[in-house]
């Protein structure tokens, strides 16, 4: 059954159809013609994957991504990031960088980060004498940034499919998170360095100081969401809500920029946005009871320990096959599909469940900067009004230094395991 439903299901997405119904499709195919059990049993698995409280985390992070945009948290948030490390070599890459990781400690969509900070980053560095699509390129390379940082969106939803601590492995995002922060901010400062993008300018402590003070209510958000959470204080669910509510209050009462009539407005892409993302898990679902019950996982992890048993050799065949579907399958779906697949297989080799997802996540992510589904390399290319080609040529060094730093995440499990252990231990 699993075959037969996975190759409908590449052929309706081949004919066009959207990909969460090319899914639900083809699992209610399956259903019907491959097996004897009733069709209500979809119905009843689809209700049962939405009848959980830590999705709805899901659209309220969404919502809030939505609201900063439009409150002018996302212009704070760059400002500040602009005044303390603006001055070095390739300066305004480096703010692309941090401002896309304090960005994701609000949002916790990459697809957010690139479609609001992309346009102003890219504008900025253009201003500044960057050549307009190498600004595009670190723009959607750091946008993968959101997808690790908690509160990250792929991270919930993993932590909810795996069945595992969504606390704890928001928690375990945040030193992977910071490591390929920095490693995109060495890459570019290499290239800026080689073809001397930027100028070094000096250092203004007066211009960090009233920037910072603009941002104070802005970089609170994070701090409030992620210390509720790991001092136990609120669920992922609850602290999405917070942010909502949040957002809001310093957007009316300290930048006051805020358009109540554009809320209308507002709730409606929020509420496109997260039935794209539900409607896909709620497809999903099917399909992976029918993975589970048809024994795709365990006839997977026979196949993988055929080959070796050896937790690194398995981890690494894991990733580079995740890296090769992310760039032709929706980041959401194979998650959502794979995690029931993969996760026994590596929890049987001795594999920490919370290190895995973050890797797998990881590794899903960089398909969101490649071609050729790459949602957020999209986005970029919609708000630099640039060609995808332009910017693909420009994107490879850092999707390379994204794959290095996912392999040492993978590798080094501590990276991941230390602060959960630290917290929940």
């Amino acid at each position: 059954m699993s075959f037969i439903l996975l190759i409908l299901f590449f052929a309706f997405i081949l004919l066009g159809i959207p990909l969460g119904v090319s899914l639900g499709l083809a699992s209610i195919t399956v259903l019907f013609f491959s097996s004897n059990l009733p069709l209500v049993v979809a119905a009843n698995t689809i209700f049962g994957s939405m009848n959980s409280f830590i999705m709805v985390a899901v659209p309220l992070f969404i919502l809030a991504g939505i609201l900063m945009e439009s409150g002018g948290v996302a212009t704070r948030i760059f400002d500040f990031a602009n005044s303390l490390v603006g001055h070095w070599r390739g300066g305004l890459g480096h703010v692309n960088v941090m401002a896309s990781m304090l960005f994701g400690g609000i949002s916790g969509s990459s697809v957010a980060d690139a479609a609001s900070l992309g346009a102003i980053e890219v504008a900025e560095m253009e201003k500044k004498g960057y050549p307009r699509d190498y600004a595009a390129a670190i723009s959607v390379a750091s946008s993968a940034l959101a997808s690790i940082i908690p509160p990250s969106i792929l991270l919930i939803v993993a932590g909810t499919v795996g069945n595992q601590s969504v606390g704890q492995l928001l928690i375990a995002g945040i030193v992977p998170g910071g490591l390929i922060a920095f490693s995109l901010m060495l890459g570019n400062f290499v290239l800026s360095a080689r073809n001397k993008y930027g100028k070094k300018t000096a250092f203004s402590g007066k211009k960090v100081f009233r920037s910072f003070i603009k941002a104070i209510p802005a970089l609170l958000s994070p701090l409030i969401i992620m210390g509720g959470i790991m001092l136990g204080s609120f669920t992922p669910t609850e602290a999405a809500a917070i942010a909502v509510v949040y957002t809001i209050m310093i957007s009316v009462l300290f930048y006051r920029i805020f358009d109540w009539k554009k809320m209308p407005s507002l709730l409606y892409k929020a509420a496109k946005s997260s039935g794209t993302i539900l409607f896909i898990a709620m497809t999903a679902k099917i399909a992976t009871w029918i993975f589970t019950i048809d024994g795709l996982p365990d006839k997977l992890a026979n196949l993988i320990l055929s080959i070796s048993s050896n937790p690194n050799i398995v981890l690494l065949s894991i990733i580079i096959f995740l890296i090769i579907l992310g760039m032709f399958m929706d980041v959401m779906a194979a998650l959502i599909i794979l995690v029931p697949i993969f996760l026994p297989t590596a929890v049987q080799v001795g594999i920490n469940p919370i290190h895995f997802l973050v890797t797998m996540v990881g590794a899903l992510t960089i398909g969101l900067v490649t071609p050729p589904v790459g949602v957020c390399l999209f986005a970029i290319c919609n708000v630099s009004q640039l060609t995808m080609e332009s910017v693909v040529k420009r994107v490879w060094p850092f999707i390379i230094i994204l794959i290095a730093a996912i392999l040492l995440i993978a590798f080094v499990p501590q990276l991941s395991l230390y602060l959960p252990t630290l917290f929940w231990n």
